[in-house]
């Protein structure tokens, strides 16, 4: 049975499921993206954070940079959680690519308005990313009015609503950010709609609902005992509840041990 005529957040972009990789082993990173990728996740969300923006640091564009030299084909969704990302579009661009067989681009800058905003620099940066060949996100906190974002959202490729406030850990999925998504789903239904923070099996369907169609997941990809069971599942709930792809045809539910080694 389908179910998405039920909800607002019906739409036709794909579902895919993002792994943050600062909840896994950063000690073997290339190994620790494997693992996810192994268990069906679609893309990586790298979580660049510079001490300012938010409190923690994590890691940098020569991180990253290595990182493709593994992953040449995989989507990385660089979340730029730093103050002037306008900074940095060039040295991010070093990672770029494009899948050899489909074209795809498959590198995304994903900033915070609350960053460039306030400094005129909003416009600089997408048109800065896209000089680059990257594909755009633009970000916005819990705090953040959706009103901030919505003169550059025909400009990008997708909208990244955090459900947590950034860099303060411990913190629960906000269902309250799902009235964001449901309105630019409703003002763009063919546009990627992302959501970060407290995202699990137990909290996906909510996001699903609203209409996001990417979901990125850290603990609830990497601290869980069964990865694959996981990311089916959050597949799943996105398939059913945002694509209206009825039961008996979702993607199946896969777990470890039945994942070829």
């Amino acid at each position: 049975m389908a179910l998405c005529g039920s909800f607002s957040g019906c739409h036709k972009c794909a579902a895919r499921i993002g792994a943050s990789v600062l909840d896994c082993d950063t000690a073997s990173l290339a190994a620790e993206a494997q693992r996810a990728l192994r268990a069906g996740v679609d893309y990586l969300h790298l979580d660049v954070m510079d001490g300012h923006f938010v409190p923690a640091i994590s890691f940098g564009p020569a991180v990253i940079a290595k990182l493709r030299s593994h992953l040449p084909k995989v989507f990385f969704d660089c979340h730029m959680m730093i103050n002037k990302p306008d900074e940095h579009v060039e040295a991010i661009a070093a990672a770029m690519a494009k899948h050899p067989d489909t074209g795809e681009v498959l590198t995304q800058y994903t900033f915070h308005i609350e960053t460039t905003e306030p400094r005129g620099k909003t416009q600089e940066v997408i048109d800065n990313a896209r000089k680059h060949g990257m594909r755009v996100g633009l970000a916005l906190s819990p705090g953040t009015p959706l009103e901030q974002v919505l003169p550059y959202l025909d400009q990008v490729d997708m909208t990244l609503v955090m459900t947590v406030v950034p860099g303060k850990g411990g913190q629960s999925f906000m269902v309250d950010q799902m009235e964001k998504v449901r309105a630019v789903r409703a003002k763009y239904p063919d546009k990627d709609i992302e959501v970060d923070g407290g995202v699990k099996v137990h909290t996906v369907d909510e996001a699903a609902k609203a209409g996001a169609n990417m979901i990125v997941s850290g603990t609830g990809v990497y601290k869980v005992e069964d990865m694959a069971l996981a990311v089916s599942t959050m597949k799943r709930s996105v398939e059913l509840y945002g694509n209206g792809i009825p039961e008996d045809q979702l993607s199946p539910l896969l777990r470890d041990k039945d994942l070829p080694p």
